[in-house]
This record gives structure tokens, sequence and C-alpha cells, in this order.
């Protein structure tokens, strides 16, 4: 008779204990998320209010409904994040926000609304507003990107791996209202690219020939620009004496 009493207290506890912990556990989650139960981590640079004010949600907000993948969404694209990752948290409570920032690789700079925008852009080919960059990231930036738009950053992005490959110098890489490439390289000048962007491995291939070629007898002083419009008919333009 006490065994089975005992059981039965047991597992009154342990019901009066579920209850509690699911009741708590109920309460938190209906519980408003302040400013400061929100935690960042990996990026010293942003504030929590920086994610207030870059989410469409109406802080203060219950946890149950924050939405971490759309908070993540808006932070990613309005922060210049390379990731973030959102948690809702009982406990501690609140938000845990994860932010991996982008690492700028070349000065940039683009046009918004009929307005000069100043920034960096990203081995992605992404543009980084200013404020959202660490200056500890900029004293080795030798490269300038003019004319920035969403649809280049695939072109970059190969245009900064063929830097990386190849023994290229390409210190300016200018788009035209229109589209059209040009890029600057310390030895060859300036190249005209073009409006096609599917060629762009090719041409970037004969640049790094011609310098290879060109440096080899010094004959990159002389020239003054080269035309890779048509990659299999090279133009090149060089100083009259």
């Amino acid at each position: 008779m006490k065994n089975k009493k005992g059981i039965k207290n047991r597992s009154f506890f342990f019901l009066i204990t579920f209850l509690f912990l699911t009741s708590l556990l109920s309460i938190k989650t209906f519980k408003k998320v302040e400013t400061q139960d929100i935690r960042i981590s990996g990026s010293e640079l942003f504030s929590q209010n920086d994610v207030i004010k870059n989410s469409s949600l109406n802080f203060p907000i219950r946890l149950i409904f924050v939405e971490t993948n759309l908070l993540e969404k808006e932070l990613k694209k309005n922060l210049s994040l390379k990731n973030v990752l959102v948690n809702r948290e009982l406990f501690p409570f609140g938000l845990k926000v994860h932010i991996n920032s982008r690492i700028p690789i070349a000065y940039g700079e683009t046009i918004l609304n009929d307005k000069k925008i100043l920034g960096f852009i990203d081995e992605d080919g992404i543009f980084i507003n200013k404020q959202n960059v660490n200056e500890k990231n900029l004293n080795k930036l030798t490269i300038q990107v003019f004319g920035w738009k969403e649809k280049f950053k695939k072109i970059l992005s190969e245009i900064f791996i063929a830097i990386e490959n190849y023994e290229l110098e390409i210190v300016k890489i200018t788009f035209s209202t229109d589209g059209f490439l040009t890029v600057e390289e310390k030895d060859l000048k300036t190249i005209f690219l073009g409006f096609n962007p599917n060629l762009i491995n090719y041409q970037l291939q004969i640049i790094n020939n011609f310098k290879n070629e060109f440096n080899k007898n010094r004959f990159s002083k002389n020239i003054d620009n080269i035309d890779l419009t048509n990659p299999d008919k090279p133009k090149i333009k060089v100083f009259k004496p």
C-alpha cells in the first residue's frame, strides 16, 4: 500500500511540476520583447536599435509573434549582411541575433534616386553602405567600382576572382549608365569590355595573357587602351611617338 501511495504522490508531483513549467513557458512566449531583450553576436558594429530600425516588426512585440525568417531577410538586406540568424529564446528571454558581416574589397559608388551613394563592394559583388562597414577593413583597398547596380554583382564577382587567381592589378571598374563595362589595369591601362557579361571570363583570360606577354618586352608602357568588346578581334591602341 505504501508503495502505491508513494507512486501516486510522485506522479502528482510530476504532474504539478509539468503544469507549472507549461504555464511558465506559455507566459514567457507571450511576454513582449523589449530593446534590452535583443542580444547580438558576431559583430560589434550593430546595436539593438539597428535591429529595430531595420525591421518592419513593431517592437516591443510578443516573442511568439516574432517572424524570425522575415526579420533575418530584412536585416540581411537593409544592413548589407552576408548572413544573419535570429532565434527566439526563453532562457534567457529574448531574441538572439547572430550576424556575419560582409568584408569590403573595393570602394563603390552607385546612383539611387538620381543621388550618388558612396560605399563599398564585397567579394560577391554586393554593395555595402558606408555605415555598415567596419573601418578596420578599409586600409588595404585599391579597387574602385563606379556605376554599381544589382544586376552587375555576378560580373564583379568574376572580376574579383580573376584578380585573385591571375596577376592582374585592376584598379578601376566602371559601368556606364547603359551598362558598358570598362576596366583600368595598372600596366595595360584602359580596357573596353562592352555590354556582354557572358564574355567576361574569356576577356579576363585574354587580359591576363596580354599582361604576361607585354611585360616580358615592356610593350605595356606604350599602350593607350585595349578594345576587347570583340575578344576574338582585340584592338590595341598605342601612344604615337
